[in-house]
């Protein structure tokens, strides 16, 4: 089964595509400015290209629905419904913080923590067994402080995302290692979705929504004065 995969969660405009779990072509690029909204349909023809297929190859999309970025989600979630419109496919959606933690699933870490930028000391953070990768704390926004993850001071932690940064600054525990440099990427969803595709839990593309978490904050116009 081929399928398209899309990560537009955070810096990273990430596209993949694989044929069940043979990964055919990445394409993808971090960048401090956001690039999704001019970058993801290009990267989905070069991704096609890379591998050889036209859209009408493409069995299903998938999609990493969040929590992260709200415009990048958005763009994210509006291609992949037109995608599956279009073409008449099923969309399955994974939680984005799951993407960072495959590449270091069995690497002798008892707790692999996810930790995206939320803003200011906040976080958007789940925690995920180190071997099984199963989730033992579900996705939460949490405000960092000196105390927090405590109850993890005496397991060997692996802390990953852009929010680990600043977790490294204040925590205070020993057995602990951080990985800042990481952003869900297309690549690793594809476990999961198999998964899900296996079990067709599918999304209802009318109604589907990316996993914001907490609702977006915009800065609100002043009333002009009479």
């Amino acid at each position: 089964m081929k399928i398209l995969y899309l990560e537009t969660s955070s810096k990273n405009c990430s596209v993949a595509i694989s044929d069940d779990e043979k990964m055919l072509c990445v394409c993808e690029e971090v960048s401090e400015n956001y690039k999704q909204s001019e970058s993801l349909h290009t990267f989905v023809e070069w991704a096609l290209e890379g591998a050889e297929l036209t859209m009408k190859d493409i069995e299903a999309v998938s999609l990493g629905k969040g929590p992260g970025s709200y415009t990048g989600l958005r763009i994210g979630a509006a291609s992949a419904k037109g995608f599956c419109y279009g073409l008449k496919i099923p969309l399955v959606a994974v939680n984005s913080m799951e993407s960072m933690i495959q590449p270091f699933l069995g690497q002798n870490y008892d707790l692999i923590i996810s930790l995206v930028d939320a803003r200011r000391m906040e976080v958007y953070t789940a925690v995920y067994d180190g071997n099984s990768g199963k989730e033992l704390i579900p996705t939460e926004a949490k405000v960092l402080d000196e105390t927090s993850f405590q109850e993890f001071k005496d397991k060997k932690v692996l802390f990953v995302g852009d929010g680990a940064a600043k977790a490294k600054d204040i925590l205070d525990l020993p057995n602990a290692e951080f990985k800042t440099e990481i952003y869900p990427s297309a690549q690793y969803l594809v476990k999961k979705t198999l998964e899900k595709i296996q079990n067709k839990d599918f999304e209802d593309i009318a109604y589907f929504e990316p996993f914001y978490l907490k609702e977006f904050h915009g800065i609100k116009k002043k009333k002009s004065e009479d």
